[in-house]
């Protein structure tokens, strides 16, 4: 198959990004874990997981930490064993990171892609603009949803269902951790595209 990466996707880098919050209000709660995972592309068209970055992160000054929310994804935001940064070091870290990614594999931009997309994405441009940061190389509102693509091809829009399905492995014990849903959502994705037949 004669197809590169940028033009599986019009010029966008896929990145898998998962986020733990201390809530759902992206303007209030706490950002308290971002895990992302970029997509990379074999010689024969193939789509598989490429590079990690993971961040624990300090709640931002008067954010808001639902106890709610806390006990599900069971963390503690100020232990001092989550070596936590800030969230302006944690995205321009990852930043940084995916602007080299897109230079190297000849992508415009990143495009975010979630299992219900449109909450990590709110959350990320959210933190973008409390930290004042100009530059995100994430398209501002396109995203790619492993929900959506779930349903249309295994009737699932749960997470853990949609794998089921896929026969791809889940851990309801490892559920809720960023890192750990991200490699899962990374997995979906792939083998998602990777059975979708590609017409140039």
């Amino acid at each position: 198959m004669n197809i590169n990466l940028a033009k599986r996707f019009r010029e966008f880098l896929p990145v898998v990004v998962d986020v733990e919050t201390g809530g759902i209000n992206p303007q209030t709660d706490a950002l308290l874990e971002l895990a992302a995972i970029s997509i990379k592309m074999d010689n024969v068209g193939k789509i598989h997981p490429d590079k990690t970055y993971h961040y624990h992160v300090l709640p931002f000054k008067g954010s808001i930490l639902d106890p709610v929310a806390l006990a599900l994804n069971k963390i503690d935001p100020f232990h001092p064993f989550r070596f936590a940064v800030t969230e302006d070091e944690a995205l321009s870290d990852l930043f940084r990171n995916i602007s080299k990614e897109c230079i190297n594999k000849r992508c415009q931009r990143a495009v975010l892609v979630g299992h219900n997309a449109w909450f990590d994405l709110a959350f990320l441009n959210a933190a973008k603009e409390r930290c004042e940061i100009k530059k995100s190389p994430f398209h501002r509102f396109t995203s790619l949803d492993t929900a959506t693509l779930g349903a249309l091809v295994y009737g699932q829009t749960v997470l853990a269902k949609a794998l089921k399905k896929a026969k791809i492995g889940y851990s309801k014990k490892s559920a809720h951790s960023a890192l750990y849903d991200t490699e899962c959502t990374a997995e979906l994705f792939c083998k998602i595209v990777n059975e979708w037949e590609f017409k140039t």
